[in-house]
């Protein structure tokens, strides 16, 4: 399938097009667009432009609330609940991050859960909000079931993503962004897309056998066994439980039948004031160091060099910015229709 190259400033613009044709706010559809490219930029194309269609289906059959009145309950000097009245995902998940940096500045520490919400994209774009103001940031989510957990035959939790950002003074911050699943839902979805084979450990059939044809998909594999199946709880807990909110196989399919279903999705965000735990320049000056540390490891064997998480995304950024986004002439002619 051939595939064009755009730059990231038209794409933000078609996407922001494209939502407010649908009844979103100038706003909103600004917020939405910035996650999207973002995602794409980082090369995670599985949560970036890729899913315009869905929201935009979703929002045209009231599945998502193209005029949400989103509300922010402040419950204690570092926590709060932010309430997204079923609007676009990305919009609230960045509220509650802005909530949350808002309250660290304050007190040294923001907590904040978002419920009523929807399909929120990628959660590094959340936790680089609070590294950009020196703040650690911590994000996560929960998705419908798709994963098989560890010993089980069929799915019950999603790939339930955790991402962590860590400031790094003048550089560029550490981005640890990572489903509990073997991969994100979203790389199935590409490979059909693209038509493209998937590895055979990613995902399994209706008969738990392994899979190359993502069309044969059934259920995702937990990364590293038990490890990735309690991660993948625990943030089941965080994000739906602690919330209020669905979880495991109550969570309604995104890619379901019914398009106006309202998911009612939690998510679960945190932002930490560095100088509150230790001094901030010591914290700098550890972290960097670390950084170096790392760099200048002799790499084994078929390694060019020890690189950091997130690196290979911010490289990519760089070179995508310059030259532009890959996608298919398929996305291009919905997109700049």
């Amino acid at each position: 399938m051939s595939e064009k190259l755009i730059g990231h400033e038209q794409l933000h613009e078609w996407c922001v097009s494209k939502l407010k044709q649908v009844g979103i706010s100038d706003r909103h559809a600004g917020i939405t667009a910035d996650v999207l490219i973002h995602a794409n930029l980082r090369g995670v194309d599985s949560h970036g432009v890729l899913r315009m269609e869905h929201y935009v289906q979703k929002v045209k059959q009231q599945g998502i609330n193209s005029e949400p009145d989103i509300t922010v309950k402040i419950t204690g000097p570092v926590t709060a609940i932010v309430d997204g009245d079923d609007g676009l995902g990305h919009v609230v998940a960045e509220k509650a991050m802005s909530c949350a940096i808002e309250l660290a500045h304050n007190n040294g520490v923001g907590i904040v859960s978002a419920i009523n919400s929807s399909h929120c994209g990628a959660l590094s774009y959340f936790v680089e909000m609070a590294a950009r103001e020196q703040l650690i940031g911590i994000a996560m989510t929960n998705t419908d079931k798709m994963v098989v957990p560890f010993g089980g035959s069929s799915a019950y939790f999603g790939t339930n993503p955790m991402a962590f950002g860590f400031p790094a003074g003048n550089r560029q911050p550490i981005v640890i962004d990572m489903a509990t699943s073997s991969v994100a839902y979203g790389k199935i979805l590409e490979a059909i897309h693209l038509r493209k084979p998937i590895p055979a450990d990613w995902a399994v059939d209706s008969e738990g056998q392994p899979i190359t044809d993502p069309h044969q998909f059934n259920a995702l594999l937990p990364f590293g066994g038990p490890k990735g199946y309690g991660l993948g709880m625990v943030v089941d807990i965080f994000a739906g439980i602690l919330t209020g909110s669905p979880f495991g196989p109550y969570i309604g399919k995104m890619y379901g039948e019914d398009f106006s279903d309202r998911r009612k999705l939690g998510h679960f965000v945190c932002a930490f004031d560095i100088s509150k735990f230790t001094d901030q320049e010591l914290f700098t000056r550890n972290i960097t160091q670390m950084m170096d540390d790392l760099h200048n490891m002799p790499p084994a064997p078929g390694f060019d060099r020890v690189i950091l998480p997130g690196e290979p995304e911010c490289l990519r950024e760089q070179h995508r910015r310059q030259h532009g986004i890959p996608i298919s002439e398929e996305l291009y002619t919905y997109l700049c229709v």
